[in-house]
């Protein structure tokens, strides 16, 4: 029997191809997506247009809405939740707190009541990798102190790791929190820099470079992303009989909850994966340096072993590959008049 997966933001960058990966994989997929306004409507709409399946079923509508992922749950059973949908990014968050109270705390809050009523076989849910916060010991490991968040949208990520492992603890929902960190390739979002790097490089306008370019992301490819969470679906936390977890695994002695980083393994310099859009536009960037905004952090950095661990799989497209298909895909999707910068 076809198994059923409810991804919650289904018309967003991740979203979109988790959906696509799965009804390739032969699942029935109920996609729930609010369709918000944060960025550009008509690539959401595409997106789900580029969905269409006979295993597709598209909902719209707000996740923190109060009864419809409970009604999603009573009328579809679903056996995974991949639950995406959420305000995201960090200096928005400074702009408009509330939207960030609302979709991720209040959401994530009618998936768990949803899934505590009517409980799948697991659930994964989105974090970020923002949640480490103002901890600077890197790579960033699972079982490191995470306190110290510096922005309210990282704030209200890591609350819903906490929500989370209440409920796995109380109600024995199997769990699975994964930090996501810098995603980027085809389909991506326009207020990401890879997005607005291109667009700006391509257009001949100059590109805003925080902290004079001195920053470290760990860019990770978006199939590779999929892929891990795909394969994570059937590593199911389970509470440990006697309280002893492994040593490296997140896993809680409590509860049948675990946190996993899915990070391409590696900090690369921002000027460097500026150099690799040049290369793939042909083009060269006019830098506009400025400083670092308020609530970002320097860089970010996965310890990939965990996934690894459970998984056997690490993600591996290498920053040129992967950027070279993003700006394949926006000048296929947009067809810019690159006339300003030849």
């Amino acid at each position: 029997m076809t198994e059923t997966v409810l991804v919650t933001g289904s018309a967003g960058f991740i979203g979109y191809h988790t959906c696509k990966r799965l009804l390739a994989d032969g699942f029935r997929v109920i996609g729930l997506d609010a369709l918000s306004d944060y960025y550009d409507v008509a690539l959401k709409e595409a997106r789900h247009a580029d969905l269409t399946h006979e295993n597709f079923i598209p909902v719209i509508g707000k996740v923190e809405t109060p009864g419809l992922i409970m009604d999603l749950f009573q009328s579809h059973n679903p056996n995974y939740v991949i639950h995406l949908a959420a305000q995201a990014g960090v200096r928005y968050s400074i702009e408009n707190p509330r939207s960030y109270l609302e979709s991720n705390i209040n959401g994530t809050f009618e998936i768990l009541e949803a899934a505590r009523a009517h409980p799948p076989k697991h659930m994964l849910l989105a974090s970020t990798s923002s949640a480490f916060g103002a901890n600077t010991q890197m790579p960033y490991q699972e079982v490191q102190r995470a306190e110290h968040q510096m922005s309210f949208y990282a704030a209200t990520k890591k609350a819903t790791e906490n929500m989370a492992h209440s409920y796995a603890h109380l109600f024995d929902l199997p769990i699975t929190m994964f930090r996501f960190f810098t995603v980027y390739g085809p389909w991506g979002r326009p207020d990401m820099a890879l997005f607005k790097f291109t667009k700006a490089i391509l257009e001949g306008t100059p590109i805003d470079v925080y902290n004079h370019g001195d920053m470290k992301r760990d860019f990770t490819y978006v199939t590779d992303l999929v892929h891990g969470m795909r394969l994570l679906m059937d590593a199911v936390p389970q509470r440990p009989a006697d309280g002893v977890v492994p040593k490296g695994d997140s896993l809680s002695p409590v509860a049948p909850h675990r946190v996993v980083n899915i990070g391409n393994n590696d900090a690369v310099q921002l000027t460097d994966f500026i150099a690799a859009i040049e290369a793939a536009t042909g083009l060269t960037a006019k830098r506009n340096l400025l400083p670092m905004q308020p609530g970002d952090v320097p860089a970010t950095w996965a310890d990939a072993e965990l996934l690894k661990t459970l998984t056997g799989y690490q993600p591996k497209t290498d920053v040129p590959t992967g950027v070279q298909a993003f700006v394949d895909w926006y000048r296929s999707y947009y067809r810019p008049n690159e006339a300003a910068a030849s």
